[in-house]
């Protein structure tokens, strides 16, 4: 870590509504490597490494068989429940690139949810097939993970007095971000308060504006070395600290006493501060991964930035909305109102913010966070550091 592998180049398909997409899921995903690779000024041969977050279905051999990579040295993918891990994809790539056993590696994620079952779905779960967790929870109607983060944020927001506008704060600050930027999926469709909360409950305390939007799309992030770089006109920002931590036992599905109501982020939380020398007020933009709001809540206090008492106000009256935030804060419009492609095009935006090409652009970027979904094991995080 501390600079010894850069990203070089972002990149990604647009990003469609879900089922909205004329491609293919393997489709989207080429076409989001070749502009991440385009965008570093590199050749597709040039790349020998590739980790997917959570994507099963765009093997490496297909990918590197239909793009022409080089030969791969190096493949891999996180662990994965959730969104949990999409920054550790900038983990695996930092070890790669920094021990040498590849130049220039891919991290990627394609999500087609129109073309395949859509990720959060009961459907399919009383066939048999529900993961371990999930199967106990069948026979009370605990489904979805919409109904996993609602229980944890209901039973959180009792213990600390914390009001439905608190989660609505977070919902409109998305869609004020999202506003700004031409890639969004809701751009052009404003958010008020009113619409939000006349929005139809989902399972409470998630209205529909709470919850994270099904797309299909690509995101796509190039890293090499910092000598690689040098040869390229493209801005590289360094990989500054990356965290995972494991959490509870077998992770949102049981709920312990001793973690619940949690997030599971105190760990990753006390790896990404500790390994960088930095605290929560250094960092000038932090994008956080949003399948639904109130885990957002929950994991900015897990992450240091507030104590659960003091939630509201921190996230209140506009503060996170905008380049010129008090807390710059999802400023490409996150899960919730740019696209949801698994958190990866968060990290992507978290680059762009270093770079000073986002669309929201904060002033004078120089720590830049991006933190993988909180309420599933193991978790993760990446701070990016001043470019280069």
């Amino acid at each position: 870590m501390h600079g010894e592998a850069v990203v070089v180049g972002v990149g990604e398909s647009t990003y469609y509504k879900h089922g909205g997409s004329p491609d293919t899921e393997f489709q989207l995903a080429c076409t989001a490597i070749r502009n991440a690779v385009a965008d570093a000024g590199l050749e597709l041969s040039d790349v020998d490494g590739l980790i997917s977050y959570m994507d099963y279905r765009n093997s490496p051999l297909r990918l590197a068989d239909a793009l022409g990579l080089g030969d791969l040295k190096w493949s891999a993918t996180p662990w994965a429940g959730g969104g949990n891990n999409s920054s550790a994809t900038m983990h695996l790539a930092d070890a790669a690139v920094s021990a040498g056993h590849a130049e220039v590696v891919v991290c990627f994620r394609a999500l087609a949810q129109g073309q395949f079952q859509r990720l959060g779905s009961g459907a399919g779960l009383m066939g048999g097939t529900a993961p371990e967790g999930l199967a106990w929870g069948l026979p009370y109607g605990l489904m979805t993970p919409a109904q996993e983060c609602a229980l944890q944020t209901a039973r959180w927001m009792h213990d600390h007095g914390v009001s439905q506008e608190a989660l609505a704060s977070v919902s409109l600050a998305c869609y004020a971000n999202a506003q700004l930027n031409p890639r969004a999926v809701r751009h052009g469709r404003p958010l008020t308060r009113e619409d939000y909360h006349d929005s139809r409950w989902i399972v409470e305390p998630f209205h529909l504006f709470d919850c994270c939007m099904e797309n299909d799309g690509a995101a796509a992030i190039v890293v090499t070395t910092p000598e690689r770089a040098k040869d390229l006109d493209a801005t590289a920002v360094p990989i500054l600290a990356t965290a995972q931590a494991k959490g509870p036992e077998i992770g949102i599905y049981a709920f312990q006493e001793r973690w619940f109501p949690s997030m599971y982020y105190e760990g990753v939380a006390e790896q990404i501060w500790n390994r960088s020398g930095h605290k929560p007020a250094d960092v000038d933009v932090v994008q956080m991964y949003e399948n639904f709001t109130g885990p957002v809540l929950m994991a900015l206090c897990e992450m240091g930035y507030c104590e659960p008492a003091d939630v509201e106000a921190f996230v209140g009256d506009g503060r996170l909305e905008g380049p010129d935030a008090a807390v710059p804060f999802n400023t490409s419009g996150g899960n919730i109102a740019e696209a949801y492609i698994h958190g990866l095009e968060m990290v992507v935006e978290a680059v762009r913010q270093v770079r000073g090409d986002s669309t929201c652009q904060v002033k004078d970027v120089e720590l830049s966070l991006a933190v993988g979904g909180p309420g599933y094991a193991p978790g993760s995080a990446v701070l990016f550091g001043p470019a280069l």
